[in-house]
C-alpha cells in the first residue's frame, strides 16, 4: 500500500459509532427521546429482509427504531431486529457495509454511508467515503479519494 485510504478509516470510525450507539440500546433500552432513522441498502448481498420489502423497496429503505422493535442484536459486522409491518413482526439482518444513513433527529445528528455492493465484508473497499451531506465535499483532483468538510459537523 502505497498511500492511506483516509475514506475507508473515516467509514470504519462512523460505522464504530453507529454500533457503539446500537450495542448501548440492545444492553439498555433507548434513553430519553432518542430515535434512529436507518437507511440501508435492500439490494447489498447480505441484508435479509422480507420479500415484499424488497420487491417494494429494491434498492434502500429506511427504518425508524423507536417503540416498536424488539431483539436488537449486535454482531461483528452487522445487526438482527425484528420490526412489525402490517400487524407481522419480521427479523431483518443489516450489514454495517449496507448502511447509508443514520440519524438521530432527537438530537440533530446524522451520519451518511456509502456502502459497498461488491465487498459485503469489507466496507469502504471500492472509492467509498463516508461524510455528511455536505456540499462543501470536493474532489482532490487525483481522483482517488475526496476531501471531506467537517464544517457540516461542528454546530452553529
Amino acid at each position: 500500500m502505497s498511500h492511506f485510504r483516509y475514506d475507508d478509516l473515516v467509514q470504519k470510525a462512523l460505522i464504530a459509532v453507529v454500533r457503539e450507539v446500537l450495542e448501548d440500546v440492545a444492553a439498555n433500552g433507548i434513553p430519553g427521546s432518542h430515535h434512529f432513522y436507518v437507511r440501508f441498502r435492500t439490494d447489498h448481498p447480505r441484508t435479509r429482509v422480507p420479500d415484499y420489502l424488497k420487491e417494494r423497496h429494491p434498492e434502500e429503505v429506511m427504518i425508524i427504531l423507536q417503540y416498536q422493535f424488539w431483539n436488537l442484536k449486535i454482531f461483528g459486522d452487522y445487526f438482527c431486529v425484528d420490526l412489525s409491518f402490517s400487524g407481522v413482526r419480521e427479523t431483518l439482518v443489516i450489514p454495517f457495509s449496507s448502511l447509508t444513513a443514520f440519524v438521530d433527529p432527537s438530537v440533530k445528528f446524522a451520519l451518511q454511508f456509502t456502502p459497498s455492493l461488491d465487498e459485503p465484508d469489507s466496507p469502504g473497499k471500492k472509492n467509498n467515503n463516508a461524510d455528511q451531506n455536505s456540499d462543501s465535499s470536493t474532489s482532490s483532483g487525483d481522483g482517488d479519494g475526496k476531501i471531506i468538510s467537517f464544517d457540516s459537523f461542528r454546530k452553529k
